[in-house]
Formats: structure tokens, C-alpha cells, sequence
């Protein structure tokens, strides 16, 4: 079977178990603070398994991305190391949400892996929970029986809570859970080791393939466990390990999950795979980091420099890092693997193939950055080792932090040289790093405390914005020592952030006591729409009156349904590979990123303010349709975003139906007019192939256009309020500016004129012409051109000239090249001693060099004590 043939049959076969098959969630999270990317099929029905959403399938099927490089699921080092491990992977996953439990998860997996896969039986083994005395957790007995239907005891054992006790991490859902591994070894291995000793001993033969999780448990944040509201299933197959075991390979690189990528790289590199341990796991580090970097940038996470973004660059430079080293590649390559992997995913994973040259180009840019800062390293590199013999780990340390120049590549260049790295200081300077960064994202949350037992959350924002309410549930958050609380109330107007808009603020009002409680910002977790608050209302029962900020509500909408009638003109000027890649909607600006590839001329800004601007002035009516089906929504022609998970029923948001129409779950405008005036104030760059667009509306465009037309209402007033005011004032720039060079050649007049002063003043020490004073020029400019004047005339000169600037001390050395050779004399370090006097510092070159300071009085002692540096 091909990889493509045991997917969809994985599919096809829950489907016949009367699943439902979802589409994969996006590899970077949204609306979940304690995930940056899918670490694990479970993650987009986190909700379901805490009663926090509805549940509208009870069984559902699914292939998902996900990605695992950071936190506790951290496997990047391994990586192309071994056969088996993945930064991106595909987790085959079927769920029951109070459904079926052990009984049926048991019977189909067998099923499934025996009956449809055609797995030899006698190389299959499977682990259930031992139970844990300390968590007074009893052995998963259920598990144990069910099993016994199917399978020897012999080949049931037991695991401890480390490898049978899945948890999604400190806290949430959790439970025990029975592994599926294969033996793949030859006939004579087996014979000679039973697989049951090489069960999770890290064998690269004998593997976890599918792992049934049993949740039905919550870990609180005091490490207790508290029963889930209802029990359910989750599983996960790793996707590329079952390829593996079906087509009979000894490695997942093997299969034809990875082999048409690292049939590229090979032809490529000329470098054939199978041959060397070194270049063979470079091709593997390659095949698998193209994977994870494509399909992150696909679903909207671009390379940075911080959070998601900085591990999307890291693995990518992890890439391109084994192919400079191990496969020869001094200019960009690894982008051209797009296409490959575009064509591999279509019909599977779309987002790719539709993005393929969006996508292709962010690699190219990020790979011609990272070659220059790779050239970069290795020659700080080669000008440190000149006067080392061991690589000082606060260097190596400097190289990989600053320069991004990854720690084993400055290993091997010293293990080349015959030098050593130290490894115990750089480990220490990487510590001090992480715990400095970990200290200030560190957030200590606490555990919902329930004070109402409600069902069900409305949120009533897009009707109204007061509504009467109560708190259900409450939690504390501490961050950077400051105490917060978070509330989840029935009924609320306040919109979560989401989709680029701003959560609401505004107050909570006690209709009992009367006591106001400021809501400083509301945001999405998973299901819940939470809402910030830094006290807590003294009597948390009773009702509420929630009341949103209506200002900052209103100048919010302004620029959200702005953002709209911008993305439709932006299609309409530039063209329709235009797509939306960010957003930030306040009530102050609207950010808007783009997909395109050449900055906007001011003619294609004038054109896009024109449509928008006229648009706004049709006043057009909101079209706002809720509870759309999905692809009836597709089928309209609506704009869907990518990156974006969206639901079985989605919410249409239409200005025009031949003009803007998009799925949305953020606030609008009733009709256009309200958004008042529209203006571009910036467009820049934001990373490869990414434009940024900033722009205001509403109040704030108005206080801007004030704002301008009374600086340009004083500027006529100065000038006497000429008729034609733009001539007049190019003709007061152009007498400045003939004004200003009659100025600079009366100074350089005035310089020159004092060289022969200077000169005259010389005194003879030894070879040396010496002269030391205090001279009146307006400018360090006009300093330097007498000092390099006096230099060009006088041999084996060293001067020394003090001078004031606006009430500020300011001294120059000079010291002809010939004593700086001969004689060791050096200006910079002169004028950084003299400098003490005047209490400043500067510096500059052996000849020549500058020195600024506070204390004029210190001047003279300065001058005076310059000749000692000829004693």
C-alpha cells in the first residue's frame, strides 16, 4: 500500500464505524494560550474533553498536522539522528467525546491494523497502565480484559506512568492509555531477544505505532485528579511509523512519505543517499524540517525573531545549516523542495499546493539571510582563533545568540583546527538565558473555582452591548509578580480577541451592590470567552450588568470593516494573489499584512485610499449572515482565510456582494459611512513576501487631518501667508540652503585661517612636533578639517585640540601615521584617558580620534596634561 492508500483507508475505515471525518486543525495554535503549535491530535477538541463546548459529533476520524519542538514534547535534536523521530508529523486519531469507551477503541484498533493493514499479529505487542499507589491509581484491568480478547497475555504488559499515563501537560485532561508497538526485526533477532524485553527501550525496530488514551481525568494545578464530566477516547498513530511497519522499511525516511524529497535533494547535491552516515542525515534533517517550515508558513506563522516565530526559524536554519556543512550547498536550495512537497499533499493537505509560491518564497529569503549570516559567523570565527587556542564558551555563546550560528557547527570548525569549545560555559550562559526568559513569561494560573453551575455561555456582542449576567467561574493569574483574575460569565457583549480584532473592555456592574468592576481585556481559550479584571467583585453571586466600552467599541468596528473594504481594493489594484496574512485591529490603527512581492508605489496607495474612501461613502449597508454552512459559505465565493480553523457553521460578513464578502467572527459597522474617512499612513515591509499596511479611520483620521491642516494654517502664518504657499517655500529652502554653504565656507575659511596660528605654536619634543591648546570654532566639523590640515602640513605631529560646543567640552587628537606605526603612540587610546578631565569618553582610529564631555571646566587640565604621554 502507498502512504496515500493508508491514510484514506484509516479514514474510510472510522468512517464505517459511523465517525465523522474532520479536517486537520492548523499546525499554529490560536485562541489557546498554553500551546504555540498542534502538539497532538487532541488539541482542537481540548474543549470538548472539558465540557466547555457542545459536543456535535460523539465519534469523529481525522489526520492531523502537528508539530513538536518545543516544551515537553521536544524532539528536534533527534531529529535525522535516528529513523524514527519528526518535527512535523501526521497523527492518525479517532475519538469518542461520551461515546464508546475501551471496549470498542481495543476491538477496531486490532481490527484495523490486523484485518485492514494485514499486520503479522506475532510481531504486534501492547502495554497497559500499571497503576500508581501514590496517585492511588489502581491497574487498567478493563484494559487488560479487553485485550486478553484479542491478543496472548504474554504479550500485554504492564507500563508505568511515565509511558502509560497520558497527560497534556501540568494540568488539563488526562488518563490512562494502552500502546501499540511492532517488532520489525528479522526472524533471527526474534528469535534471539523476545520483543517484550525491547518494549519502550528506544529499539529502532521495535516501535510505539498507535497509542489508545483512555481520558478520564483532570489534573488540577495541586496535582489532584478530578473525574471529567464524561469519559472518552483519544488516539493517535504516528502516521509515518505505520507506513514504515506496513511497507516493511527500517526507517520512515525509507518510505514514500519522505523519499520523493530526498530523492531531490540527492540529484541536487549529487550526493547519492545510503552511502554516507553524515550526508544521509543531512538529506533526513532536510526531507523533514521542508515539511514542518512549509506548512507553518501555509497555515500563517512567518519566520521571526520571537515565540512561534523564532522556532519556525530555527528549524528552518537547523536545514540549512546540514546542507552548508554536509551537502556541499553554499547558495539557496531547500526552497525548490516546495513544489515537491506541494504535489505530494494535494488533495490531502491543500493549503500548501494553494500558497506554493507565497510559501516558496519566504524559504528563499529566509535561506539567502541565514547563508550571509552563516558567512558572517565563520569569518568572526576565523579572526577569533588567531589569538585562541579554546573556544571560550561566552564566544560560542555569542556566535549562536547573536548571529543565530547554531553550537555544533562552531564545534566542528574547532574540531577542525585542532581546538575545543567550552562546552560547560557556553551550557552555562544558554542556562542563564532560558531561566531569564522563562522568568519573564512565567504565569502561574490557578484552578477554576465554580461559583454558578451553568451549562452553557452566550455571547450577545453582536446585538448589544450591555447585557445582564453572572459569573460562573473564576481563576487567579499571576505574571511578573502583578495578581490578575479571570471571570467566565453566563451571558457577555464583550468580544474575545480574535481574528486580529482587540478583546472588549468596560465594567461590570453589581445590580445588588452597585460595585463596578473595570473589564481590562477579554480573550478566547479554547471555548470560554474569559474576562480580565484586576479584583474580583466582593460578592461574586448574584447578577451583573456587563457593560462594553461603547467609544473604544465603535472606533474598533471603524477599522475592522475598513480592514475589509482595504483587503477587496488592495485585490483590485494589485492584483488577486493578494491574501491576508495578519492583522491588528485597536481602536486607535488597523495593521493589515498582505501577501505581495514589491513595495506600493504612491500611485497604488492613492488608487486603493480612493476605492475604500469611495466605498465608505456609498454608505453600504452590513450583510451579516450567522449560521452559514460552511461550504454552502465556500460555494458563494466568500474569502476564507488560511490558517484559520473554522467550524461546520461559519459567519458571512458582506459590504456588496460583487465587492467585499468574507467569513468573520469580529464586530462591524452598520453601514459603511459610520467608518468616516480612511487614510494609509504606512506600507512596509514585514518579512519575505509580506507587506504591512497601516491606516486610520474615524476619529482618529479626523484628529489627524486637524492636526495637518493646522501645522500647514502656523506654517502660512510664518510666512506671511504667501499666495502660492508650496513655491514659496522651496524658494526659503533654497536660500537656507545657499545660506547654509556660505556658512560652512566661512568656518572652513575661519579654520584654515587658524592653521598657521597653529603652526607657529608647535614645540619640538625629541622627533617629535608637539602642540596641545584650546582653539574657538563652532563645530567639530570645523575642528577636524584644522586638525587634518595641520596634519597634511606638519611631519611626526601630535596634536591635541580642546574646544567648546553649546556649553559641552569636546577634544580631538591627532598623531601622524608614522608615530602611530613607529612609535606606539595611539589617539584613541589618548583621548579616552584625557577624556576623564571632562568627565566623557570617546575614541576613533590610531590617527585620528574624538572625545566628548560634560565638565568644560576640566578643559585646560586636559590640554596641560597631554604632553606627559611624551615623557
Amino acid at each position: 500500500m502507498t502512504s496515500r492508500e493508508i491514510r484514506q483507508a484509516f479514514l474510510d475505515f472510522f468512517k464505517s464505524k459511523g465517525h465523522q471525518i474532520v479536517p486537520s486543525a492548523p499546525v499554529v495554535v490560536k485562541n489557546d494560550p498554553t500551546l504555540m503549535f498542534t502538539n497532538a491530535g487532541m488539541n482542537q477538541f481540548k474543549d470538548l474533553f472539558l465540557g466547555e463546548a457542545p459536543i456535535k459529533f460523539p465519534r469523529v476520524a481525522d489526520t492531523q498536522r502537528c508539530l513538536r519542538v518545543s516544551g515537553k514534547h521536544n524532539d528536534l535534536e533527534e531529529v535525522g539522528i535516528d529513523t524514527y523521530h519528526h518535527t512535523l508529523f501526521e497523527m492518525l486519531g479517532n475519538w469518542s467525546f461520551g461515546d464508546y469507551f475501551k471496549k470498542e477503541a481495543i476491538a477496531w484498533a486490532w481490527e484495523l491494523l490486523t484485518e485492514v493493514y494485514k499486520l503479522d499479529k506475532d510481531r504486534l505487542y501492547v502495554t497497559i497502565f500499571e497503576g500508581d499507589a501514590k496517585e492511588g491509581l489502581e491497574r487498567d484491568m478493563e484494559a487488560f480484559d479487553f485485550w486478553k480478547e484479542w491478543i496472548g497475555e504474554d504479550r500485554i504488559l504492564l507500563g508505568n506512568k511515565k509511558d502509560n499515563f497520558w497527560e497534556m501537560g501540568e494540568t488539563g485532561p488526562c488518563g490512562p492509555c494502552s500502546e501499540i508497538h511492532f517488532d520489525m526485526r528479522s526472524p533471527e533477532e526474534r528469535i534471539q531477544t523476545p520483543g517484550q524485553s525491547l518494549v519502550n527501550a528506544d529499539h529502532p525496530q521495535v516501535i510505539e505505532i498507535w497509542n489508545l488514551v483512555f481520558m478520564q481525568f483532570n489534573r488540577l494545578k495541586d496535582g489532584s485528579l478530578q473525574s471529567l464530566p464524561a469519559k472518552h477516547v483519544d488516539t493517535g498513530m504516528g502516521f509515518e511509523r505505520l507506513v514504515r511497519c506496513i511497507q516493511g522499511k527500517t526507517s520512515n525516511y525509507d518510505t514514500d512519505v519522505f523519499t520523493p524529497t530526498i530523492d531531490f535533494i540527492a540529484e541536487k547535491s549529487g550526493i547519492k543517499y545510503g552511502i554516507d552516515e553524515k550526508s544521509d542525515i543531512a538529506m533526513r534533517v532536510v526531507s523533514d524540517h521542508i515539511r514542518a517550515v512549509s506548512f507553518a508558513i501555509s497555515d500563517g506563522q512567518l519566520p521571526s525573531n520571537n515565540k512561534a516565530g523564532y522556532v519556525i526559524r530555527r528549524i528552518l536554519r537547523r536545514a540549512v545549516r546540514y546542507a552548508y556543512t554536509f551537502l556541499g550547498f553554499k547558495t539557496p536550495f531547500i526552497n525548490e523542495l516546495v513544489p515537491v512537497l506541494a504535489a505530494q499533499f494535494a488533495g490531502v493537505f491543500d493549503e500548501l499546493i494553494q500558497q506554493q509560491d507565497f510559501v516558496q518564497k519566504v524559504i528563499l529569503e529566509e535561506e539567502v539571510s541565514f547563508l550571509r549570516t552563516l558567512s558572517t559567523g565563520v569569518q568572526r570565527f576565523e579572526n577569533y582563533v588567531e589569538d585562541h587556542t579554546v573556544i571560550n564558551g561566552d564566544f560560542a555563546f555569542e556566535l549562536y545568540d547573536t548571529y543565530g550560528f547554531p553550537i555544533d557547527l562552531t564545534e566542528l570548525l574547532a574540531r577542525e583546527k585542532g581546538l575545543t569549545v567550552d562546552m560547560e560555559g557556553f551550557n552555562q550562559a544558554l542556562q542563564i538565558q532560558k531561566d531569564r526568559s522563562r522568568a519573564a513569561t512565567a504565569i502561574d494560573t490557578g484552578d477554576w473555582v465554580v461559583v454558578n453551575d451553568e451549562d452553557g455561555f452566550e455571547f450577545v456582542g453582536y446585538d448589544t452591548l450591555t447585557a445582564v449576567t453572572e459569573v460562573i467561574k473564576y481563576r487567579k493569574v499571576v505574571a511578573k509578580n502583578k495578581e490578575q483574575f479571570q471571570l467566565v460569565l453566563s451571558v457577555s457583549p464583550f468580544y474575545a480577541e480574535g481574528g486580529g480584532q482587540v478583546g472588549d473592555s468596560g465594567e461590570l456592574v453589581s445590580e445588588e451592590t452597585g460595585e463596578k468592576i473595570y473589564i481590562t481585556d477579554t480573550k478566547k481559550e479554547n471555548g470560554l470567552f474569559v474576562h480580565f479584571t484586576n479584583k474580583l467583585p466582593l460578592e461574586l453571586k448574584g447578577t451583573f450588568v456587563a457593560q462594553v466600552d461603547k467609544t473604544k467599541r465603535i472606533d474598533t468596528e471603524n477599522n475592522h470593516s475598513a480592514t475589509h473594504l482595504l483587503h477587496a481594493a488592495l485585490k483590485q489594484v494589485l492584483g488577486s494573489h493578494v491574501n491576508q496574512k495578519g492583522s491588528l485591529v485597536n481602536a486607535d490603527i488597523l495593521r493589515f499584512d498582505i501577501s505581495h512581492f514589491a513595495k506600493m508605489t504612491e500611485e497604488e496607495i492613492k488608487q486603493v485610499e480612493d476605492i475604500v474612501n469611495a466605498k465608505i461613502r456609498e454608505n453600504i449597508p452590513l450583510k451579516e449572515e450567522r449560521n452559514v454552512p460552511y461550504q454552502q459559505a465556500l460555494d458563494s465565493g466568500v474569502t476564507a482565510l488560511f490558517g484559520e480553523k473554522y467550524g461546520d457553521f461559519v459567519r458571512v460578513i458582506t459590504f456588496e456582494d460583487q465587492y467585499s464578502k468574507e467569513l468573520c467572527g469580529g464586530t462591524h459597522v452598520k453601514a459603511t459611512g459610520q467608518i468616516g474617512f480612511f487614510k494609509i499612513v504606512s506600507e512596509s515591509a514585514v518579512a519575505a513576501g509580506v507587506r504591512r499596511i497601516e491606516a486610520i479611520t474615524g476619529t482618529r483620521s479626523a484628529a489627524v487631518i486637524r492636526e495637518h491642516f493646522e501645522l500647514v494654517h502656523h506654517l502660512k502664518e510664518l510666512m506671511n501667508n504667501p499666495k502660492d504657499f508650496v513655491s514659496a517655500l522651496g524658494k526659503i529652502i533654497d536660500e537656507n540652503g545657499a545660506l547654509k554653504k556660505e556658512v560652512e565656507k566661512g568656518i572652513t575659511e575661519k579654520s584654515l585661517a587658524l592653521k598657521s596660528d597653529l603652526e607657529a605654536k608647535i614645540q619640538q619634543v625629541g622627533e617629535i612636533n608637539f602642540l596641545s591648546t584650546i582653539v574657538d570654532l563652532p563645530s567639530s566639523e570645523a575642528v577636524k578639517t584644522l586638525a587634518y590640515a595641520v596634519k597634511g602640513a606638519v611631519n611626526n605631529l601630535f596634536l591635541v585640540i580642546g574646544a567648546e560646543f553649546d556649553g559641552k567640552p569636546s577634544l580631538t587628537v591627532v598623531i601622524s601615521d608614522e608615530l602611530a606605526k613607529e612609535k606606539g603612540l595611539n589617539a584613541s587610546n589618548i583621548v579616552r584617558d584625557l577624556a576623564k578631565d571632562i568627565q566623557g569618553g570617546g575614541g576613533g582610529q590610531p590617527f585620528f580620534a574624538t572625545a566628548g564631555g560634560k565638565n568644560p571646566a576640566g578643559l585646560k587640565g586636559a590640554i596641560e596634561r597631554a604632553i606627559d604621554f611624551l615623557k
